[in-house]
């Protein structure tokens, strides 16, 4: 299976890595964000700029991500999370493109996030444009109402390798205990059978948390850890998270 390497954070190799989100709406709120996290053993941040007031500049959230990244001293993933998948921005899909373009031609980021069910040609030149920049791809999916059959989980992350994704990310909504089970077996099978590449699967909220800390066991190469406030129903604080990995 292939590595995803970020400066000394290696995807596919050791416990699960620790992604902490800045959900920050302001410059200062995002800002404050970032040291309280300084102070967290996490491995990687993502700044969720859909919670960002300014991110219908393009010009200026892609300025503002070099001041983000050189603050956190950390690989930084940006994501833009759309409505649909659980963000709190409405934006047009050729717009998300464009201010995806924006922050890869004029901003300073590590991993950026692209959503599975977006159009195909426009993800196809996203993901070839951030592998021409060095920017590592995270292609993600999120059922926010149920958790799909273990066949249709394997079908899009299998999908998401096709599409060269470098990690591919999904995340489901179990009803009862047999939707985490079904989360955790289409994980170990897609990592056994299909994967060549390193996976991130979880299943949220109160019933998945046992998924966001059996990545080790099961095949899912990262987390979600909440240094402040979280971003999805069901993260756990990131001092808790880091000592439940090591101790598994």
């Amino acid at each position: 299976m292939k590595k995803v390497s970020i400066d000394n954070v290696v995807f596919g190799e050791g416990i699960p890595k620790i992604i902490v989100p800045l959900v920050g709406k302001t410059k200062v709120e995002i800002l404050q964000e970032i040291e309280i996290v300084a102070q967290s053993d996490c491995d990687v941040v993502e700044w969720r700029i859909d919670h960002y007031e300014k991110v219908l500049d393009f010009e200026e959230t892609a300025t503002f991500s070099k001041k983000v990244k050189q603050a956190i001293n950390k690989p930084l993933l940006i994501t833009f999370r759309t409505v649909k998948e659980g963000g709190v921005c409405p934006l047009q899909d050729e717009k998300y493109f464009e201010l995806y373009h924006a922050l890869m031609e004029r901003g300073d980021l590590d991993l950026l996030d692209i959503e599975l069910f977006m159009p195909t040609e426009a993800v196809k030149k996203a993901v070839s444009k951030a592998h021409e920049k060095g920017i590592k791809v995270i292609m993600c999916n999120h059922d926010f109402d149920k958790t799909p059959t273990k066949e249709e989980i394997i079908q899009r992350l299998r999908t998401m390798q096709e599409k060269e994704a470098d990690i591919c990310k999904i995340a489901v909504m179990p009803q009862n205990t047999h939707d985490v089970i079904v989360l955790l077996d289409a994980t170990q099978e897609m990592y056994h059978n299909y994967a060549d590449r390193p996976l991130i699967t979880m299943a949220m909220g109160k019933l998945g948390v046992v998924s966001r800390v059996s990545g080790a066991t099961f095949g899912s190469s990262a987390t979600f850890g909440a240094a402040k406030q979280v971003s999805a129903p069901g993260q756990v604080s990131v001092n808790k998270l880091k000592n439940i990995l090591t101790s598994l």
